[in-house]
């Protein structure tokens, strides 16, 4: 039966029925155009990696990139990662619920008892210069390994002797190792992901630290309510070091520009055996190595306005952050007479709202990013400011959860309001430090590592400053003015940086871009 005689018969109800053949072909070639793209992509990428190290990858598919590592080694990775992490925020918060036993048995006022908790920040700004300097000459691994085990020592000498100088120092230097957790999480989920993947890999790493806020407290609590305060120290030091031996053994290296320089070396039959680390030549060239690697950071944080742009706003979230976590237990303890236990469960409201974004909120980011990536007049490639719709609510969560958290304080109102406000402020909080991290990373990408130590120099520098006066602050205009006087500020100098980024990120990027290269 001709299709004719169907139609006439009823069988085929008319037009409806009949395949444009060139809207067919149109479908077809879409998906057809998407994978040439991608296939180009692919081959230029290899190609760009061939000129910078001297070696590739074997093909797009090669198992030996980290990008095409299976699924479960990439998860497994981010795990230990998020895991040694979450140890760095536990250490930062754990000694709040004991600040007062601490300020007792070394004999301390109130205000250097806030710089021993602040001082931890201070180290967490000055640790990722060298970190990211080390990581990028020889690799994720065994910096973070060694990072790790300084932590351990440095951590562990903290509480011995009740002295307030070994307190303060070892606070100090073991932050500048557990700088190694906050540094390299972000840069190592970059080099097993793509861009387009960037929120879904920033959930997998970042659902355990986030946990930090609230265990850190919590466990604080517990130790002081039930034994001695210097085991606040020795039992995060013990967990941390099952971990690097675990990571020690599982975790292997990601970082593509060391992969390949190992494999262009090892390739090459004019390749020159290491020298020694015990001659002197060994030690001259490390150290000039690393003098170089060093300077990167600087650079980009003094010559390129958009890490200065990101930095700011980074450093101003962070400061307010410290700010209230360092006065959070003391706020239930003074103002609601609960004990340090009690009054360390209410950091629970902290965790929450940065498992949700951290879970909720990377996903959103990945499609909106794809969203705007997919656009005709975009032609399937990304751009950086593709993640500034999604800093949009973070901006206006801040000031918002701040003025809910400060009045709600101020007039004693039950203490769910109390929480509720805190965890819209950290909702925003987590946004808009997920959004610049994911920004940051989609520009600097292989020197990810030293762009983010530089962006978060002002961000430790702040978190150390802005606890120590906390107190002064709300004895002098309580909580309410308090928080609003942290929330007109934010919003006179975080707010409008989406709509900055939006309209001028491009032209930002390019400034000083040409004159040293460092991306």
């Amino acid at each position: 039966m001709s299709l004719s005689e169907k139609k006439e018969q009823g069988v085929i109800a008319g037009p409806a029925t009949e395949t444009d053949p060139q809207s067919f072909t149109e479908n077809l070639s879409e998906p057809e155009g998407q994978a040439d793209r991608q296939d180009t992509e692919a081959e230029k990428r290899l190609a760009r990696l061939q000129e910078q190290y001297g070696a590739t990858w074997d093909g797009p598919d090669d198992p030996e990139d980290p990008y095409n590592w299976p699924e479960w080694r990439k998860v497994v990775i981010g795990i230990i990662f998020s895991v040694g992490q979450l140890v760095t925020l536990m250490s930062a918060s754990i000694i709040a619920a004991a600040l007062n036993n601490i300020s007792h048995d070394l004999g301390t006022d109130p205000s250097t008892t806030q710089i021993t908790l602040s001082i931890y920040f201070l180290g967490l700004g000055i640790g990722p210069f060298f970190i990211a300097a080390l990581c990028e000459m020889n690799g994720r691994k065994n910096i973070w390994v060694v990072s790790n085990l300084w932590y351990i020592l440095w951590n562990s000498l903290c509480p011995v002797g009740a002295s307030r100088a070994l307190m303060i120092v070892g606070r100090f230097l073991s932050a500048t190792g557990a700088g190694a957790g906050v540094i390299l999480t972000g840069p190592v989920m970059a080099d097993m992901y793509h861009a387009k993947d960037r929120g879904k890999s920033l959930a997998i790493a970042s659902f355990l630290p986030y946990l930090g806020p609230a265990l850190g407290p919590i466990v604080g609590g517990v130790v002081v309510e039930l034994v001695y305060w210097p085991w606040l120290f020795w039992v995060v030091s013990i967990f941390d070091s099952f971990i690097t031996v675990l990571g020690a053994i599982v975790i292997k290296e990601s970082y593509t520009p060391v992969l390949l320089r190992r494999k262009a070396a090892a390739r090459s039959e004019q390749s020159v055996p290491a020298l020694s680390p015990l001659k002197w030549a060994f030690w001259h060239d490390f150290f000039s190595r690393l003098t170089t690697y060093l300077k990167r950071p600087l650079r980009l944080l003094l010559r390129r306005p958009i890490i200065q742009v990101i930095s700011l706003v980074l450093a101003l979230n962070f400061g307010i952050y410290t700010f209230i976590l360092s006065t959070f237990a003391t706020l239930w303890i003074n103002r609601y007479n609960q004990s340090a236990l009690f009054g360390s469960l209410h950091y629970i409201s902290f965790s929450i709202g940065f498992c949700l974004t951290a879970q909720i909120g990377g996903r959103i980011m990945d499609v909106i990013y794809r969203r705007l990536r997919d656009r005709p007049k975009n032609k399937g490639e990304g751009r950086p400011e593709f993640r500034v719709p999604y800093m949009i609510p973070g901006v206006i969560f801040i000031p918002a959860g701040l003025f809910w958290y400060g009045w709600s304080a101020q007039y004693r109102i039950t203490w769910v309001m109390v929480d509720v406000g805190a965890v819209v402020f950290t909702c925003g909080s987590s946004i808009l430090a997920q959004s610049l991290l994911a920004y940051t990373l989609d520009v600097f990408g292989d020197v990810g590592a030293s762009a983010n130590a530089a962006t978060r120099l002002l961000s430790n520098v702040l978190g150390f400053a802005f606890p120590i006066f906390a107190p002064q602050l709300y004895a002098q205009l309580d909580y309410g003015w308090g928080n609003s006087l942290l929330a007109f500020i934010f919003v006179l100098l975080g707010v409008p940086v989406p709509l900055y980024l939006w309209i001028w990120g491009e032209k930002l990027r390019a400034i000083g871009k040409k004159q040293h290269g460092d991306n």
